[in-house]
């Protein structure tokens, strides 16, 4: 067997490869690569030493301009646990081929490079399916609390409840820097933006519809604090 050969076989086969001089920072510059099939790829947003895996959502077909979306964030079965503290939630966790948070710093390094729309798709467990978009999304440094910034709502049915996050830092249950008199992570079990605490959950605890107030992954303007939702995508590209 030849050495190529061997290096064909050793490749991750779940993973779209690129040519080996290109170094793609998003899903737009992937599919501008000529990559137009959904899946898991690798993105460079800290630069080429630091590679990351991403799932790259190339459908939207509902949306101007088709896909591109980069996946920032992914639940969908329960199979990860996001009651996570700092570290974790600044670097990132899970699998790009099922359910994950793509981390902070990667996120704010997407932001500060390009300007990013955000769009929001969710699913309860009776087969709807709604949104939100967002016209203008970024997240600071470290720094800065990794503060939230959105603007540019546009309702796909799901409502305006993300708008009470706009402005906040992020909080997990060992960093607090929310505004409320208690830890908002520690009380909803989850890692986010939180504020007086929350109007929205993604990253709560994963359950199966009914919930306890306020754990679960609520979006509060379309379901209330007492349902917990089947699926939710956060997702950035490049405003074009």
């Amino acid at each position: 067997m030849q050495a190529l050969d061997v290096l064909i076989l050793l490749l991750p086969v779940a993973v779209n490869t690129l040519p080996y001089n290109i170094t793609p920072v998003d899903c737009a510059d992937v599919y501008r690569r000529g990559f137009g099939h959904s899946g898991v790829f690798t993105i460079y947003p800290a630069g080429t030493t630091s590679p990351i895996q991403v799932y790259c959502d190339m459908g939207c077909e509902d949306q101007p301009g088709g896909g591109k979306w980069t996946v920032i964030q992914k639940r969908k079965d329960g199979t990860v646990n996001f009651y996570r503290g700092w570290d974790q939630y600044r670097s990132g966790f899970g699998q790009a081929s099922g359910e994950y948070w793509l981390g902070l710093e990667n996120i704010h390094l997407l932001t500060q490079r390009k300007k990013y729309e955000l769009r929001v798709d969710l699913e309860d467990f009776e087969g709807a399916k709604v949104h939100v978009q967002y016209s203008s999304f970024s997240v600071d440094s470290e720094h800065e609390g990794y503060k939230l910034h959105l603007s540019g709502f546009k309702d796909g049915g799901a409502g305006k409840s993300m708008d009470e996050h706009n402005g906040q830092k992020f909080s997990t249950f060992d960093k607090d820097q929310g505004t409320h008199v208690t830890n908002c992570a520690k009380s909803y079990l989850g890692g986010w933006w939180y504020g007086e605490c929350h109007s929205v959950n993604p990253n709560g605890v994963y359950l199966w519809g009914d919930s306890i107030y306020g754990i679960g992954i609520n979006w509060v303007s379309w379901k209330g604090y007492k349902y917990s939702l089947k699926a939710i995508e956060m997702k950035i590209r490049p405003v074009e």
